[in-house]
């Protein structure tokens, strides 16, 4: 009777599960543009080329950069996560801005980025400045760990947009803030070169952001901006 009940087992287990409790691996993310960021994970990045096209009078954010600054409305205490960080071009006003008790989560998945941060924050004593290197489809932060997410001219870069803003979900805390600025992309009349490079237009990404779990809060007006635009939203 024993040697029955032993073989009914071992029948009913050959139709499970090899791993007791394990659950089917969720399928990979799907990129909507791949190859987007080859140039950023390339191990031969030359940061100095990145420097002078990022941190230059032409780029509009580049201008905008103390008005953008003001418009977050950060307070002694936040915690801010600079998503694609790049050289870090707000990496010292944000620092700046939230204080002693406040701190900045420079997040980039190019790894010669994170290490330029990192060296920047050591020079300027920037003490409340954490690098990180981010996945392209998860930024990498704790739950709850962030009470802002800055996303500036890279949304449109994120080769994995519903898992990345998944994890900036996770990371934000219950009603905190999401702020993206990118590129207004209009058939006719923006530039070529965002034509060809930005996947998509404004009512898109807000669209992807809100159904994220995300409540759209306000477009925001910064004078300096004019090929970009400034969404703020709040997490559910």
């Amino acid at each position: 009777m024993r040697s029955l009940i032993f073989a009914f087992l071992v029948a009913i287990a050959s139709h499970t599960s090899p791993v007791l409790g394990q659950e089917a691996a969720p399928d990979a993310p799907q990129s909507v543009k791949p190859g987007i960021n080859k140039a950023f994970l390339d191990p031969d990045l030359d940061v100095e080329k990145w420097i002078k096209r990022f941190e230059v009078e032409s780029r509009e954010v580049f201008r905008a950069r103390t008005q953008i600054v003001k418009q977050l409305k950060l307070s002694p205490g936040d915690r801010i996560a600079d998503i694609g960080t790049g050289t870090g071009l707000f990496v010292e006003p944000f620092s700046e801005a939230v204080g002693n008790k406040g701190w900045v989560y420079a997040l980039d998945i190019a790894p010669k980025f994170v290490e330029r941060v990192g060296k920047m924050a050591e020079i300027l004593h920037l003490n409340n400045v954490t690098p990180v290197l981010s996945g392209q489809d998860d930024i990498r932060l704790a739950p709850g760990s962030v009470d802002v997410a800055f996303i500036c001219d890279v949304y449109h870069h994120f080769e994995y947009p519903a898992a990345s803003l998944a994890s900036i979900r996770k990371a934000l805390v219950p009603g905190g803030t999401l702020v993206l600025i990118d590129f207004e992309r209009i058939p006719g009349k923006s530039r070529e070169w965002t034509l060809n490079h930005v996947r998509a237009g404004k009512a898109t990404f807000r669209k992807e952001i809100e159904k994220a779990g995300f409540e759209f809060v306000e477009e925001a007006k910064v004078p300096a901006l004019n090929e970009n635009y400034f969404l703020r939203f709040r997490r559910k």
